[in-house]
């Protein structure tokens, strides 16, 4: 762990001793738990940190070993994410939610449904900071480059088209959400980011923050989506890791198959 890292945990833990994260109202929103149900995903929980050759394929569509060595683990990113626990309780009592802004409903089911390429995913795996209760959640597309690069584009507008907007949840919790562009290294072909913010304010007043970073990243015939999200301001520095480390293990991935033909 870096001195930056360290002193970012040192002082969350000293603004959460000084009452100034809002701790109180997240844990009366009963967020800070896992859920023990498995997410609805193809979701890998316990990766294993040795990852097997990459088999051989027909040079258009990774195989199955392929697409899974692909994937990123928690020894990529290191200590405090470990292998996830469950599905974080904000998807269901944040994420789930309904918006007049028709615009912006598309972008509120993707993030629920992990479908921010416009599809179900070839194969995921969940991370956990343990420090922080923020969830990492990152996936292998199976759409082709084209209807990838659609659906970067159509990430690119959201900063425009849903800059602030107001969603309610199933349990009537009311969420000002903002969405703002985010950079990412310049890896890959084609790249997305965006920065999620939905404080959310329940009946009684008890207010709570969730940001969830997100990234979709293609490269060449091969594509990856992921979410990092979690209460109170997430730190940028695993998005990052997660999008250089994911772009260059595709491409690594790629060029082996290409040297076992």
């Amino acid at each position: 762990m870096t001195d930056a890292i360290r002193t970012r945990r040192r002082l969350r833990l000293t603004l959460m001793a000084a009452g100034l994260i809002a701790i109180g109202s997240c844990a009366a929103f009963g967020l800070h738990q896992q859920q023990t149900a498995t997410p609805p995903l193809p979701v890998i929980d316990k990766p294993s940190p040795t990852r097997k050759p990459p088999g051989r394929g027909d040079g258009s569509t990774l195989t199955d070993e392929q697409a899974q060595a692909a994937l990123i683990h928690e020894t990529d990113l290191g200590a405090p994410w470990t292998a996830t626990r469950g599905a974080a309780t904000w998807r269901d009592q944040l994420l789930k939610a309904t918006t007049g802004a028709g615009d912006c409903q598309p972008l509120l089911d993707a993030l629920y449904s992990d479908e921010l390429l416009g599809a179900p995913a070839r194969v995921a795996v969940g991370l956990d900071d343990a420090d922080t209760d923020a969830q990492l959640r990152y996936q292998i597309a199976a759409r082709r480059p084209a209807d990838v690069d659609k659906a970067l584009a159509w990430l690119g507008t959201m900063p425009a088209r849903c800059a602030r907007f107001t969603a309610t949840t199933q349990t009537g919790i009311t969420e000002d959400v903002q969405v703002t562009d985010a950079p990412l290294p310049k890896v890959g072909d084609a790249r997305q980011g965006l920065r999620v913010r939905l404080a959310a304010t329940d009946r009684n007043g008890r207010q709570a923050l969730l940001t969830l970073d997100v990234a979709a990243v293609r490269v060449g015939q091969d594509a990856f989506a992921l979410t990092n999200g979690g209460l109170g301001d997430v730190p940028n520095d695993a998005t990052q890791a997660a999008v250089q480390i994911g772009a260059m293990r595709l491409a690594d991935i790629r060029r082996q198959g290409r040297a076992q033909v």
